[in-house]
């Protein structure tokens, strides 16, 4: 190959590199707020990121509390008086505490409240109990939670971020959960 045409290849792989380099989704100063199912970044400031492997080992070893935050379907508004309605069942990491709707960008204080106990209770009060926050693949909301408990002074925080899917498709088990309970139910 010749030197100009050895150049030239050259450069257009070095192009074609910076511009997937330019691809990747950097963490936003703040919390993510929309688009919620989305690619995610490859770190989170702070916290550790997990495989699936690394998940797997830490659940097999017991070694931290595993927290879900993906969403509870609501209830439809438009149901005829009368009718039964069943909450789609979850399947998630066997052990987890679900506490949904928590990885919003922005949370009513109730909300925001709901996940300071329901993290005090799975750390036993504890701020450097390991944490693993999680919810599905290219999902934001564990993200977000995750990087919410290291505002709130929890120091041994990680993020799964393939979540439950990543678990399904590694052949893991999972087990029917419920939410942990609010206050007002």
């Amino acid at each position: 190959m010749s030197g100009r045409r050895l150049y030239i290849v050259l450069t257009v792989l070095l192009l074609s590199a910076a511009a997937h380099a330019d691809d990747r989704v950097r963490e936003p100063e703040g919390y993510r707020t929309e688009s919620y199912r989305a690619p995610v970044p490859a770190t989170l400031a702070g916290a550790r990121v997990l495989s699936t492997d690394e998940a797997e080992a830490i659940w097999h070893a017991k070694s931290g509390a595993f927290i879900d935050v993906l969403p509870r379907p609501p209830k439809p508004k438009s149901l005829p008086a009368g009718t039964v309605w069943r909450d789609q069942p979850r399947r998630d990491i066997p052990g987890s505490i679900w506490l949904p709707d928590t990885g919003y960008g922005i949370l009513a204080a109730a909300t925001e409240d709901y996940l300071k106990r329901g993290l005090d209770r799975v750390s036993g009060g504890d701020r450097a109990r390991f944490l693993v926050f999680y919810c599905l693949a290219d999902c934001w909301m564990s993200w977000n939670a995750a990087k919410r408990a290291l505002s709130y002074g929890y120091t041994n925080v990680a993020w799964y971020p393939e979540g439950t899917d990543g678990w399904a498709a590694a052949d893991l088990p999972l087990a029917d959960v419920q939410p942990e309970p609010r206050p007002e139910e």
